[in-house]
């Protein structure tokens, strides 16, 4: 069913790398001209097509895994691959955070909150998993009592 615990996990681990989208992941008080990333002072999506990319994807096998809910097999590997591109995209930002960490020079980067959002999804969805799975070891305990 639709209304199940781990529908609400997607759904939240969903709004949580679709939150990305508006929320950047570091700032600088001032713009770094030298800077790839942080020449208009924030670190966000738009800075790499990469990221844009594998979030999106993060996010949208999340929202089509909540409608999933009839085929549970199906269900559980999209959350799982969901779950490993935030991760990837999680890597990807630190990796591209700390190739352009030279080119700050005095400049210091502030955490905002979209640096945590990736951490949240990737709880919300270990968390669907394992729900997921639960319900499929049900069905498999009561296919074998009939």
């Amino acid at each position: 069913m639709i209304q199940r615990i781990q529908s609400i996990f997607l759904l939240l681990a969903s709004g949580a790398t679709f939150g990305l989208f508006g929320l950047p992941f570091a700032s600088t008080s001032d713009v770094v001209s030298k800077s790839s990333i942080f020449s208009d002072a924030l670190f966000n999506l738009q800075d790499h097509i990469a990221l844009l990319v594998i979030f999106g994807l993060g996010g949208l096998l999340a929202l089509v895994a909540i409608f999933l809910f009839k085929n549970r097999k199906l269900q559980l590997n999209l959350s799982r691959f969901a779950l490993i591109a935030n991760v990837i995209g999680l890597v990807l930002a630190i990796i591209l955070f700390m190739q352009d960490k030279a080119n700050l020079g005095v400049a210091e980067p502030n955490d905002e909150a979209g640096l945590y959002m990736p951490f949240i999804a990737v709880v919300f969805l270990g968390l669907a998993l394992r729900f997921i799975s639960k319900d499929e070891k049900l069905v498999k305990s009561m296919d074998r009592l009939r």
